[in-house]
């Protein structure tokens, strides 16, 4: 099966392309402004050297976040086009799943974590025996009070490993492990089983189905309630 992944929820995008479990074709490169412009000619010029045409495709797999509220925004948008244009379903994944199975060979729990701003991380701890199991769930959370729930050896993924890596070494010390330098970003191409297994499992969902994974407000949406609050007064 063809699958057609991407992930926009981070400062890097990357879009992959799979023939059921193998990557047959992958771009990175640095979110911006012009993000969404870029997608479809990269995503184009992938099918062109697989040799395929959009409706090869079996599916589209599309990150909903948590992330970057205008890149989750982004992903979402251009999948559900393409998901309409085509007729073909959809498998939503999450971005800290995707960031998790970077590390997948771990033997130890694995903490995914993005940094969220406002002093907040997103994150959630995963183990990898007989596939991936999620053991603590998706939250947006400190950096602190999550350590304080966490214990024994742990392996920190994610630009949020990277941002509070003194604290967690404070605070864990040698049970403190981290992902290699080029594992911290999420790519596409790490979901192709994953995606694979939702599709013959029947877990893709229409294009209408497909919503954002936040955990939180944006900034925007608090300050209208904040603003709100105060003229209620």
């Amino acid at each position: 099966m063809n699958i057609l992944h991407l992930d926009t929820a981070t400062a890097v995008f990357s879009i992959a392309l799979s023939a059921d479990e193998q990557v047959i074709g992958e771009f990175c490169g640095d979110a911006g402004p012009a993000t969404s412009a870029k997608i479809p000619g990269h995503v184009q010029a992938l099918l062109q050297q697989a040799s395929l045409k959009m409706n090869d495709l079996h599916a589209f797999a599309v990150t909903v976040g948590p992330g970057a509220f205008t890149g989750v925004r982004v992903g979402i948008a251009l999948i559900k086009g393409l998901a309409y244009a085509t007729g073909k379903p959809v498998i939503p994944l999450s971005s800290l799943e995707l960031l998790a199975l970077n590390a997948k060979n771990s033997a130890i729990p694995v903490c995914a974590l993005f940094d969220a701003r406002r002093s907040e991380v997103y994150s959630a701890l995963y183990l990898f025996e007989n596939g991936m199991q999620r053991i603590r769930p998706e939250m947006a959370i400190t950096p602190g009070r999550l350590l304080d729930e966490l214990s024994g050896p742990t392996l920190f993924i994610g630009d949020g490993a990277l941002r509070y890596r003194d604290l967690i070494v404070e605070r864990f010390g040698s049970n403190a492990h981290f992902a290699e330098q080029h594992l911290h970003q999420p790519k596409a191409s790490a979901g192709a089983a994953l995606a694979l297994g939702f599709l013959q499992s029947g877990a893709a969902v229409s294009p209408e189905e497909l919503i954002p994974c936040y955990l939180r407000l944006a900034e925007a949406e608090i300050n209208r309630r904040r603003l709100s609050e105060e003229l209620a007064i």
